[in-house]
């Protein structure tokens, strides 16, 4: 008898313990909303305006961004997530061959076969550091819906699936130690549509059919897991989705896109709030019309950047300190988060702080563009770095990581070039302003509107082409290329100028030389360069003092 009641009572505990889990499981997937928190900003517009960009940001004008997760594990590219959904794509193919059909390996197993093997954050920043970055951006998920922070309202998140690290924590680390500010970049609004390509193959399976057994009788690797958390493809696809051509209508929720439910809002919004109270982001980078599903509900966007801003102002006396980008922004929204354009440069200077976001590769890894050799030399980020800083902006570069967690032997050389240049050069970049005039030569004269987001690089800079800004009272004039005569002279420093406002020209530098020789009259400023380059060939800085 007593055998029994014993037996009986090992019963009722293990049937506790199976409801217990059931219960916690479920509380799981019911976790309360993060609530959006309260301080002097309201979500609304107006309030939002009260937003503006910091000093620090101002003063940084360059960061350095690893636009890095489980789809360089194929380095194979930009948005290979869909892209191997996409038959008779070339990423299609290429998926076929290494991994077999979509349908057995898809996104889902890309996720589980990233390792980051080679990974070592805090070397990355450091030498990231040297180069001349003023701050650093992780990628907190793409549209690949994969969070890369342990992520509560996120199953599939690179602390469970993957690395099983903390890629957003540890690199967060890593930036405290060498005093980068961290910024985190945000992109799964688009999951809903951008997966859809995926509904052919493995994007309709549910969490059940994880239980059911391989073929040989093994269990599934992914047991537990629910693939619509991922994929969230139980919804009919946009109108002409299987167009290729028709991508770009998800960033404004039109023409036929499917919209998203109110869960699946609600869920990206719980993520992004609880990554700001976790991880304390002093940037997010949203890659949307300006926020996460502007054009279909503007209260999530609202709600983020509320929380984002008081978060920040409740810890700094008040006053936020911390900075929100968008794409594609109104003369409205650039008041209350910074403007962000993709592979870009505005042609004229720009009334408020910007910013341009380039790579230079694929946004993902792509060993075929370094087969190629077809990465951007240091030259023209350089370059586009200055252009951009002179019209009020910053450059955030994204410096491609292979799937491993490493960059390749060809990007260290690109930065040991960056790092030359900035060695001598950077007083001229960082803590400077716009001056009266962002430049002059024959590309500030032209026309080169923006297309969409952005997508107007590939600017072909000569050394008539100067650039400037300005500290106190040095105006920088950078020179977009070394002079074939060592010989130049610049007409807005012209006796009389208009742009010097009755100021004159007190003396001039090159910056890594010191004093050259100089003349001044009603054509311009003449000046005459040494044979040596400092910083290589890449950019001359002149320093002008103008009092």
């Amino acid at each position: 008898m007593e055998k029994k009641r014993k037996n009986n009572l090992q019963g009722w505990v293990a049937v506790a313990a199976v409801a217990l889990f059931s219960v916690l499981t479920a509380q799981a997937q019911t976790r309360s909303d993060v609530p959006v928190e309260s301080g002097p900003f309201q979500a609304d517009w107006e309030s939002l305006k009260a937003w503006e960009c910091p000093a620090w940001f101002r003063d940084a004008k360059f960061g350095i961004w690893a636009h890095w997760g489980p789809q360089c594990q194929a380095e194979s590219g930009d948005w290979y997530g869909r892209g191997m959904y996409q038959e008779g794509g070339w990423q299609y193919k290429y998926h076929v061959e290494h991994y077999g059909s979509p349908a057995d390996f898809g996104m889902k197993d890309l996720c589980n076969a990233w390792k980051a093997e080679k990974w070592e954050p805090e070397a990355l920043v450091k030498l990231y550091k040297e180069c001349g970055a003023q701050f650093f951006f992780t990628l907190g998920q793409h549209h690949d819906n994969f969070d890369l922070w342990d992520s509560p309202y996120q199953e599939w998140n690179s602390v469970r699936v993957g690395p099983k690290r903390d890629i957003v924590s540890e690199w967060a680390k890593a930036c405290k130690k060498y005093k980068l500010p961290l910024g985190v970049s945000i992109h799964g609004a688009h999951a809903w549509t951008w997966f859809e390509l995926a509904q052919k193959f493995d994007g309709n399976l549910s969490k059940e059919d994880g239980y059911k057994p391989n073929p040989d009788g093994s269990e599934k690797w992914w047991k537990g897991l629910d693939p619509q958390e991922l994929y969230a493809q139980r919804h009919e696809p946009s109108q002409g989705w299987e167009n290729a051509g028709s991508i770009h209508r998800q960033w404004e929720w039109k023409n036929g896109a499917s919209l998203p439910s109110e869960a699946y809002k609600r869920k990206l919004q719980n993520r992004v709030l609880q990554l700001i109270n976790d991880y304390d982001p002093q940037m997010l980078y949203f890659d949307d019309t300006a926020l996460p599903f502007y054009g279909c509900d503007d209260q999530v966007g609202k709600n983020i950047l509320t929380h984002f801003y008081n978060h920040s102002a409740n810890r700094h006396g008040g006053k936020q300190q911390v900075v929100a980008m968008g794409k594609i922004l109104t003369d409205e929204q650039k008041q209350l988060m910074l403007w962000d354009v993709e592979r870009g440069v505005p042609d004229r200077a720009q009334p408020l702080p910007w910013q341009t976001c380039t790579c230079i590769g694929s946004w993902h890894y792509d060993k075929g563009i370094y087969n190629r050799g077809d990465y951007k030399s240091a030259a023209r980020v350089v370059k586009m770095l200055v252009d951009v800083v002179s019209k009020n902006g910053c450059l955030l570069l994204s410096i491609p990581v292979k799937g491993d967690g490493s960059i390749d032997e060809k990007e260290r050389a690109i930065l040991g070039d960056l790092k030359a240049w900035m060695d001598v050069n950077g007083e001229s970049i960082f803590g400077t302003r716009p001056w009266t005039t962002f430049g002059e030569g024959p590309l500030a004269e032209n026309s080169n509107p923006l297309k969409d987001q952005g997508f107007n690089e590939g600017i072909k800079y000569t050394a008539q082409d100067i650039r400037f800004n300005a500290k106190k009272n040095t105006v920088y004039a950078t020179l977009m290329g070394w002079p074939a005569t060592n010989t130049t002279t610049i007409k807005s420093f012209a006796i009389g100028s208009s742009v010097l406002n009755g100021k004159k020209v007190r003396s001039v530098k090159l910056l890594g030389y010191g004093k050259v020789s100089y003349s001044l009259d009603s054509s311009g400023l003449h000046v005459t360069l040494p044979t040596a380059r400092p910083g290589g060939d890449i950019a001359p800085v002149l320093a002008v003092v103008v009092k």
